[in-house]
């Protein structure tokens, strides 16, 4: 006996799908999907972090500050600044996708709107 594998929604990610007629319905968020697009999906798509001017950014990458930043609480950051060894956050913590320890300011997140690949 085989089992059948139940697709996951292409919309939502959500693996609750079910098949109507020759369709996949998602009870989740309502997407309805042909067959042969459920095949076709079946690898989840990643999101690519990307720098100020669109370079494509990886774990242990360095990179320079393109603006100064306020810090609460600490000595500012100035731009040009050169930040090495970051780290890439599978989730992003309010907007930051980046954590890394910045010369003069310690460990913190920065967001990749703002490093310059170096």
């Amino acid at each position: 006996m085989s089992e059948e594998v139940t697709p996951v929604c292409p919309a939502c990610g959500e693996n609750y799908s079910y098949q109507q007629g020759d369709l996949w319905v998602c009870p989740m968020c309502g997407h309805e999907w042909a067959e042969t697009e459920a095949s076709e999906e079946t690898e989840p798509q990643t999101s690519q972090v990307l720098d100020a001017v669109g370079n494509p950014l990886a774990d242990g990458d360095s990179v320079t500050i393109t603006k100064g930043l306020k810090v609460k609480g600490g000595a500012d950051i100035k731009a040009g600044t050169k930040v090495r060894g970051i780290r890439l956050l599978e989730s992003p913590v309010n907007g930051h996708d980046i954590e890394a320890k910045v010369p003069g300011a310690g460990q913190m997140y920065l967001k990749s709107s703002v490093v310059k690949k170096a």
